[in-house]
């Protein structure tokens, strides 16, 4: 891979131990590119020809862990249920690292529907394509509005079915998290 295509650094992995879990994104069997968001690409310094191409779907599906990244599932704690819980966590998201934008803002690079996590509390870890369609276009029109968001870099098919009420095409987006 091409050491210029993204440059992660690592922070939370490096300074806060204890707070997650290295982790590696389930393998996709087919991944293909969906979408890429060109203009948050251009933000974030990231050369979106490389990455609209076989190597950003092998990237935005987790098959292809980038050069500088460590995954991680990150862990807290919190209300749920009207109780306390002191160990919940990402149970489908992948941290792989922060990147600093071209106006020296840091970004949080995750996926979200890579698969189970050491916090997915029984859960698949999977995302389906409608889902992951919804969070791309809502993202984009909140920040055409104004609005801070999350924003979507990408979404991939998997390849493979999830199952929820019926089976549905399973994906992968890749959030830019501010």
């Amino acid at each position: 891979m091409d050491k210029a295509l993204l440059h992660f650094d690592n922070t939370y992995a490096r300074d806060l131990e204890g707070f997650f879990a290295p982790w590696q994104a389930a393998a996709a069997p087919a991944p293909r590119l969906l979408l890429l968001n060109y203009a948050l690409a251009e933000e974030l310094g990231l050369d979106s020809a490389a990455l609209d191409s076989d190597l950003g779907a092998a990237i935005f599906s987790g098959n292809q862990v980038p050069e500088g990244s460590h995954p991680l599932a990150q862990a807290y704690a919190g209300h749920q249920f009207g109780h306390f819980s002191p160990q919940l966590g990402d149970g489908r998201a992948l941290l792989l690292g922060e990147l600093i934008d071209r106006h020296g803002r840091r970004r949080d690079m995750q996926l979200k529907g890579s698969g189970r996590t050491p916090f997915s509390r029984g859960g698949d870890g999977k995302a389906a394509l409608g889902p992951v369609l919804r969070e791309y276009v809502i993202g984009e029109a909140m920040h055409a509005l104004g609005i801070p968001t999350t924003r979507a870099l990408a979404a991939v098919t998997t390849g493979e079915t999830v199952r929820r009420e019926t089976s549905l095409p399973g994906a992968i987006l890749t959030l830019s998290l501010i």
